[in-house]
């Protein structure tokens, strides 16, 4: 069956869709009774997740959708049942399909819901060169049916969920399946079945990113503040809006932005009553704990504890500082980049999805002794890309380092 029929057959099936009431299921013995329909049906499962990012603080699920042919779709309200286990005991064997696995996955974990495998359909998109991989593009190019996609960024914590919503959280399952089956045969096709694999398992085993040592120095635009009593006191306030935002599960955000925060650091309001007056310290919160922010601010502005104005840090300097800094590594970037972007092209994968830009420039920046292949397989390795990847781009990176180095020396002997 071409593409063709199978999108008449997803706009036919579309057009005779009838209205069907969605009913979360919130209750011990509603989850029990869905776990019986899900073991009971066949293949893999469509799974996917709501959060309430930007309106709460924590980035827990609180609508996980499921989906197996045989069973249906379900709607489960992890807060308002609380163990999920008997979920992961009904379809805990079975293989998962998400759309974008790693935005879900730590809301599942959270859960105790884990997959023993997944396929992922919009990493899946990526690796075909699909240029769109958002699910409605994807479902709409496999199915021919066009989602709505107007929910995506509502307050999932809404109770109750209105009918709307919860037929967007439906459909964002109901035909993932079917969606992973063509993608499958696409990855087949253009024998990039083995490629997908290893960035599903990747996905599924990732560890989670360490929390940062002073999460407050990423207020967006905390580096342009001069001077340590500054920052001490853009800490103290983030400080008190996290505690504040924690306590009562709202995004800090929406207490009141960085920008705020950073405006009342500019200030140097001498009161609570000159802070109350900075117009550009605003938010829902800004003036009705004015207390709690002044106080904060008294703080940074007293204490003996100044964080440092710059810390360690392994990152890389910027690229645009190589060439004074490391004339060398810089050479063999802007050697390798294009030979890897060309790779690229040629295979049909986002260069990002080949060989992420950070590890090209970490080889860059210190390569191995000895610019081989094998050499430059070996560091890709250790820096943690995959086997398919390290394959397709070690023989390109070294062969452009190769290049480099003999320019340098061709410019060296013609300047001697």
């Amino acid at each position: 069956m071409g593409p063709s029929t199978r999108s008449a057959q997803g706009r036919t099936a579309r057009s005779r869709r009838t209205v069907i009431a969605y009913r979360v299921i919130d209750t011990v013995a509603g989850l029990e009774a869905a776990c019986a329909a899900l073991q009971s049906g066949t293949g893999p499962v469509a799974v996917d997740v709501e959060r309430a990012s930007g309106f709460r603080y924590s980035a827990k699920a609180y609508l996980v959708q499921v989906f197996r042919r045989g069973a249906g779709v379900f709607l489960f309200d992890p807060p308002a049942i609380g163990d999920m286990s008997p979920l992961q005991r009904a379809i805990g064997d079975a293989e998962w399909v998400f759309h974008a696995a790693s935005q879900d996955l730590p809301s599942l974990g959270e859960l105790g819901l884990t997959p023993p495998t997944l396929f992922d359909t919009e990493l899946s998109a990526r690796l075909l060169g699909w240029p769109r991989v958002g699910l409605g593009a994807v479902v709409e190019r496999t199915l021919g049916i066009v989602l709505k996609k107007e929910h995506s960024a509502a307050d999932w914590s809404t109770r109750p969920l209105p009918q709307d919503w919860l037929e967007y959280a439906a459909l964002d399952v109901e035909h993932l399946v079917d969606v992973r089956d063509i993608v499958a045969e696409e990855l087949d096709a253009t024998g990039k079945r083995e490629w997908a694999e290893e960035e599903f398992e990747e996905v599924r085993t990732r560890a989670p990113k360490p929390p940062a040592a002073e999460p407050w120095r990423r207020v967006t635009g905390v580096s342009r503040l001069r001077g340590r009593r500054n920052l001490a006191i853009a800490r103290a306030l983030w400080l008190a809006r996290d505690r504040v935002a924690r306590e009562r599960d709202l995004a800090p955000g929406r207490l009141f932005p960085d920008r705020s925060l950073l405006a009342a650091v500019a200030a140097q309001p001498s009161s609570q009553g000159a802070l109350s007056g900075v117009k550009a310290f605003t938010g829902r919160a800004s003036r009705t704990d004015l207390a709690v922010w002044w106080a904060a601010f008294e703080e940074g502005r007293t204490t003996t504890d100044l964080p440092a104005e710059r810390v360690p840090s392994d990152a890389l300097p910027p690229v645009k500082a190589w060439a004074g800094r490391r004339p060398e590594a810089d050479a063999r970037l802007k050697t390798a980049r294009p030979a890897v972007e060309a790779h690229a092209e040629f295979l049909s994968i986002p260069t990002e999805n080949l060989l992420t830009p950070e590890l090209l420039r970490r080889v860059s920046w210190e390569p191995p002794q000895e610019v081989s292949a094998e050499a430059i397989a070996a560091a890709l390795m250790a820096l943690g890309a995959r086997p398919w990847q390290v394959a397709q781009t070690a023989p390109v990176i070294a062969r452009a380092f190769v290049r480099a180095a003999q320019a340098d020396t061709d410019a060296s002997e013609a300047g001697s």
